[in-house]
């Protein structure tokens, strides 16, 4: 298994569920997520509502069931994508009382290119995850899950449409396929993730099977003002200078905006590190780090 996962994760921890929690400006997706998610693993909560507001009777409950536990994150780098993958079934566990391990598949999945290697590798990786997620019996709640994460998905689940794809990179995708397939025929408590730069670099046939698709992009100028009023709470910014801030983050001539991870991570070092330990962040302070750093450049194109 080691050759096969990069590393695993049993969650709820209090790790993830700080960088869970640390993920600003994604509300809305998170609880899209926890909701589909929810129903996935616990059908017990789709029968409730039907009973509750259907009258025990709703033919579309039976589709939902069937529809593979696949979820794709797609979007810019820096906007959230791995690091939800990575956590939200802390709160899943959380909420609704059972433990949850993440799988995050090693990119030397992919083989070094012999024939048959990746198939191999695939179709082990997803053996693997279903001696840790048993079949559920009809009827009845799982008391444990997997997220099986694949980062940079668009290595192993690249376009079949592309003519210059070698057959070994095709035969992996069908075993992809197949294993997706394989956890919904048999209703597993399996949610597979897949995380990529180039969405639509994903192959058709596998963004067709997604129970949900998540598109990621890096925050606006109303969400850049509510992050930074929340990432530096406590120091005495004005509106005024928190719209100063919102600017400057902005794309200002680059053509693309700062990321949250730029925001989060590398703003926040640097904001403290410049005063630290001899005087508090200010606005200078933070407006000297913003002009030193130059945000991440899109997937793609050039450091400028």
């Amino acid at each position: 298994m080691a050759d096969i996962f990069d590393d695993t994760l049993g969650l709820p921890a209090p790790g993830a569920f700080r960088r869970y929690a640390a993920l600003q400006g994604l509300d809305e997706t998170k609880d899209r997520l926890f909701k589909q998610a929810s129903i996935l693993l616990k059908p017990s909560l789709l029968e409730t509502w039907v009973n509750d507001h259907h009258a025990g009777t709703l033919g579309l409950v039976e589709m939902l069931r069937d529809r593979p536990p696949l979820f794709i994150f797609g979007g810019d780098v820096g906007t959230g994508k791995t690091t939800l993958a990575e956590t939200f079934g802390d709160l899943i566990g959380r909420k609704l009382g059972i433990n949850v391990e993440v799988m995050r598949l090693s990119l030397n999945s992919r083989g070094s290119g012999m024939v048959g290697e990746m198939t191999t590798l695939i179709t082990d990786a997803f053996a693997a995850v279903k001696e840790q997620a048993p079949v559920v019996a009809e009827g009845q709640d799982p008391s444990a899950a997997v997220v099986l994460l694949i980062d940079e998905a668009d290595a192993l689940a690249q376009s079949r449409e592309n003519a210059h794809m070698h057959h070994e990179d095709r035969a992996g995708v069908n075993a992809l396929i197949r294993g997706i397939d394989s956890i919904a025929t048999e209703r597993r408590p399996v949610i597979t993730v897949l995380c990529t730069n180039r969405l639509d670099a994903i192959d058709p046939a596998v963004r067709r099977r997604a129970f949900a698709e998540f598109e990621f992009a890096r925050p606006d100028a109303d969400r850049r003002k509510a992050l930074l009023a929340d990432l530096f709470d406590g120091v005495q910014l004005t509106p005024s200078q928190v719209d100063q801030l919102a600017d400057l983050t902005g794309e200002n001539g680059r053509g693309y905006p700062w990321t949250y991870s730029d925001l989060t991570q590398r703003l926040v070092s640097a904001s403290a590190l410049a005063a630290f330990p001899d005087a508090p962040i200010t606005f200078e302070v933070i407006k000297t780090a913003v002009q030193r750093i130059e945000p991440t450049p899109p997937f793609g194109a050039s450091t400028p």
